[in-house]
């Protein structure tokens, strides 16, 4: 990481360090509320527009461009390293990824492929392509928590119940810890490319944690989402952990080893700063819904999530999940400049 990247606000206030204001990302910030993004996606689908450097490249600029903010994020999506891996899967348009073959058994947990970093030679190149079009501006490079991954190639797509998953997790615990493992490996293979390749913090999605119970989040999932963190104790970027509805397991997220804990919209930043601990800065957590009321609503709530956020070491101001497809763009402009006139 160059000097201007380490003495970024975002890497700063990763670091409990000073900052000017607080620095202002948000999660699914090139995507579909961007007019541009959705003409350039026209008639390419997602897999194929994670594969194409020039077209992520493209892509992971626009929201730095329109709004302004202090972090760019690698445009992709969390299978990606399970696709490249040779999982046969698709992310389906209104649906999510869908796998072919879901794993259910000894046999398919065999069978899963290790990930060769050779493999995601397209996303390394991405990040060589965006360094110098984002000079100071640092890139975040991502991706999925074990647990996550395990519940979409044991479900064969998103669910609500995760029935499947938690029968596996239950009923057969030594399948299930030999099935994380091996996602744990491909999940850091896939972030140490990223890291190598010259990002400047990582974040680590577990979006789906917040449907356990946190002493099930303790035996079944900590160690394996702690294998992943651990293993980039030595890379010199924050890494960031983020769930949504995770609340009871903030602080067991926090010990899995990140230097920055994502909070979602429900629990206050300042609440979460005593569950959490003084070691880790926080990430967040506007609710993304806020955003579609009047103006002086949005301001409001943004002053209250930016004070609250003073309790803890360091706060990176984001939404408290995704950008909402129908978000005006505009909105999200206006937003950046009051936090960072805060």
């Amino acid at each position: 990481m160059t000097n201007s990247l380490a003495d970024s606000a975002l890497v700063r206030a990763c670091r409990g360090q000073d900052v000017p204001h607080p620095p202002v990302w948000f999660m699914r910030q090139a995507g579909r509320s961007l007019p541009e993004y959705r003409k350039i996606r026209s008639g390419v689908g997602m897999l194929e527009s994670c594969r194409r450097p020039e077209l992520v490249t493209e892509i992971t600029l626009q929201p730095v461009r329109r709004h302004g903010v202090d972090a760019a994020i690698l445009f992709s999506d969390i299978v990606v390293p399970l696709s490249a891996a040779g999982v046969d899967l698709d992310i389906v348009a209104g649906t999510g990824p869908v796998v072919a073959a879901p794993i259910r058994t000894a046999a398919d947990v065999a069978a899963l492929p290790a990930l060769d970093p050779a493999q995601v030679d397209f996303v390394a190149e991405s990040v060589r392509l965006l360094l110098p079009e984002l000079g100071a501006t640092p890139l975040i490079g991502f991706a999925g928590a074990p647990f996550t991954l395990a519940s979409y190639l044991i479900e064969g797509g998103p669910s609500r119940t995760y029935l499947k998953t938690k029968a596996m997790m239950y009923g057969d615990p030594q399948l299930w810890h030999t099935l994380c493992a091996r996602l744990a490996d491909i999940t850091l293979a896939f972030l140490r490319v990223q890291v190598d390749a010259g990002v400047s913090a990582i974040q680590l999605f577990d979006s789906w944690a917040g449907a356990l119970s946190e002493a099930d989040y303790r035996a079944y999932v900590q160690p394996h989402s702690a294998r992943v963190l651990n293993g980039l104790a030595d890379a010199g970027v924050p890494r960031i952990h983020f769930g949504v509805g995770t609340g009871l397991l903030l602080s067991a997220m926090g010990e899995a080893g990140a230097d920055v804990v994502g909070v979602d919209w429900r629990t206050p930043l300042d609440r979460a700063a005593d569950i959490v601990g003084p070691g880790h800065s926080l990430q967040g957590n506007l609710d993304p819904a806020v955003l579609f009321a009047p103006w002086e609503v949005v301001e409001r709530e943004a002053r209250r999530v930016v004070a609250e956020g003073k309790a803890a070491r360091g706060h990176v101001f984001n939404l408290g999940h995704g950008v909402m497809p129908e978000t005006d763009p505009d909105m999200l402009t206006r937003l950046v400049e009051l936090v960072h006139s805060l």
